[in-house]
């Protein structure tokens, strides 16, 4: 059998079964958000931290929630780091030096999990289990809740409220990520992922020293880090670690975890707002765009000519021979298309046309389908700004769902996408600029400046991954890169909330024959068209520097 038809079926089987999943798991995640009862363990959460999960709030309410809970965890994350060296289970390891205890504790928070440091080498099981990843799960939770408050803004009128963000965060981390989370860590453990809390062990001579591996609590992090979009590896090579990730088999798992919530919150979305089809079209425009991105991702590793590539049936450096081409290629699209940015490959020593499609999947907006939450809410800001173009084009006032987009709620949506690029692009000229942050580029030219922007892109877009080639454990991209985080996440969940609320206040519009379909396959092209030409506007002259200087010169 080809690579390229063993790649194929691959892909096939990965969408049966997220097929299957997509139903039943769309329907629960839209019934535990809808659900007025409460579990006992959640009732003891409610009493231990104080809150009324019955009380509604407005969206400034559910903002304050989402920002107080976020900076506490920055807080403990960054205290537990800064204390390590003092904790039991330590392995050994020292506590992290400010800049990045800062860095590590924002990029978890931020559903980035950006690491700038060895995670076999510095983390120990204390700060491995306990911090980070408690806040693979908590960091989903909250982005899964802003998601269901924008929603909840299209399905209700005559009212501001939004929900509970308390109650929406434990119901999304107890009856959603947690049940998952222990089926798949019992699935990857079958699969040969290690799980328990040995210490050091030396393993042998090799190349005249020794060889010391780690043990840890690898495949139940391993889980959340892919079902939550996290990305975030206990050992530094991420997964493509035989510990995380041991073969073809564990490899289409964790594709499939990383894709999972993402489309069937499309599901959840349709059921909320009593449309199914509504529900299915902006499926259909992540469908569409993930699958073009998979196809051309393998196209350019498969096709790359030259010598040795024929040889080895295409690029395979820094990829590894017990997933091949296909397997890394759906690996990096899945991940750099959603804010997971866990990797199994070396996205640096991609082709220059490959690495540029990694970018340019973090770049619109990660929302094909896109991380836990902020890819659904992030398709829905772009599906308003799709309405708002169609009714310009026909001179009507434009309707999403039943609710007029005017002044207030375009510019909320306009704010929401200019944030992340002027984050990205900002960064990125002045690091640029400046003499010291250029020493930390392993490579010149046009590649060169692509570990630059994919840095900043990673970091803004709440992604995570890196091409590998760039030191960014330096003050410099420690701070900048946890600035961008930190913004990246949070400035557009208050644009997010604040347009949830105004659209929560509206009466509903009644539907006419002038009414703009959106839930039929011209709007869901439309939808695809919109996001492409955003992010070619926006993107393509710091990309023609960099992957497209660089693929067109190979």
């Amino acid at each position: 059998m080809s690579p390229q038809v063993a790649g194929l079926l691959q892909l096939t089987a990965l969408i049966a079964a997220l097929a299957l999943a997509y139903r039943p798991l769309g329907d629960y995640m839209a019934r535990v958000y809808s659900s007025e009862k409460n579990y006992l363990p959640e009732k003891w959460i409610y009493k231990a931290i104080g809150a009324n999960p019955a009380a509604d709030m407005r969206w400034p309410a559910y903002l304050r929630g989402v920002l107080a809970f976020s900076a506490v965890s920055v807080l403990f994350l960054y205290l537990m780091q800064r204390v390590q060296g003092s904790l039991p289970g330590s392995l050994g390891f020292s506590s992290i030096d400010p800049d990045q205890a800062f860095n590590t504790a924002a990029s978890f928070v931020a559903n980035t999990n950006w690491q700038s440091y060895y995670g076999e080498q510095a983390m120990g099981h204390v700060v491995q289990t306990g911090g980070l990843a408690v806040q693979n799960f908590l960091s989903a939770a909250v982005g899964m809740a802003v998601a269901v408050a924008l929603v909840r803004g299209f399905a209700r009128s005559r009212t501001g409220e939004l929900g509970n963000f308390w109650a929406d965060l434990v119901r999304g981390t107890v009856r959603i990520l947690i049940p998952i989370s222990v089926i798949g860590a019992i699935v990857l453990v079958a699969c040969g992922a290690i799980q328990n809390f040995s210490g050091i062990h030396q393993v042998g001579q090799f190349m005249g020293g020794t060889q010391e591996w780690n043990g840890g609590a690898v495949a139940s992090q391993e889980v959340i880090k892919e079902l939550g979009t996290n990305g975030g590896g206990y050992f530094n090579a991420n997964s493509a670690h035989p510990f995380e990730n041991p073969n073809p088999l564990s490899n289409l798992f964790e594709i499939f975890l990383i894709l999972l919530i993402p489309f069937a919150l499309t599901r959840t979305f349709g059921r909320m707002v009593g449309s199914l089809k509504q529900g299915y079209a902006i499926l259909g425009a992540m469908a569409v765009i993930w699958i073009g991105f998979t196809a051309l991702m393998m196209w350019t590793e498969f096709a790359h000519r030259g010598p040795a590539f024929e040889i080895a049936g295409g690029a395979m450096e820094g990829k590894e021979t017990r997933f091949g081409i296909a397997g890394s290629s759906m690996f990096a699209v899945a991940t750099t298309l959603t804010s997971t940015g866990a990797v199994n490959s070396f996205h640096s020593s991609y082709t220059g046309f490959g690495g540029g499609i990694t970018m340019l999947g973090m770049q619109l907006g990660e929302i094909a389908p896109g991380g836990v939450g902020s890819g659904l809410y992030g398709m829905l800001i772009m599906a308003i700004i799709a309405v708002f173009i169609a009714g310009l084009m026909v001179g009507r006032t434009p309707e999403y769902l039943g609710k007029k987009i005017g002044t207030r709620q375009i510019k909320l949506a306009a704010c929401y996408i200019l944030v992340t690029p002027a984050l990205v692009l900002g960064f990125t000229a002045v690091a640029m600029a400046l003499p010291t942050p250029a020493d930390s580029m392993t490579n010149s030219g046009a590649h060169g400046f692509s570990e630059i922007l994919y840095a900043y892109t990673s970091g803004a877009n709440n992604n995570g991954s890196a091409f590998a080639g760039l030191n960014a454990d330096t003050q410099w991209f420690n701070t900048t890169i946890g600035i961008a985080m930190l913004l990246g996440r949070f400035l557009p969940m208050v644009f997010v909330l604040a347009l949830a609320g105004s659209l929560a206040e509206q009466k509903p519009v009644p539907e006419t024959a002038g009414t703009l379909r959106t839930d039929k396959p011209l709007y869901a092209g439309l939808l695809v068209g919109t996001i492409l030409i955003i992010t070619g506007l926006t993107y393509f002259p710091a990309l023609a520097l960099g992957p497209l200087a660089e693929g067109l010169a190979s």
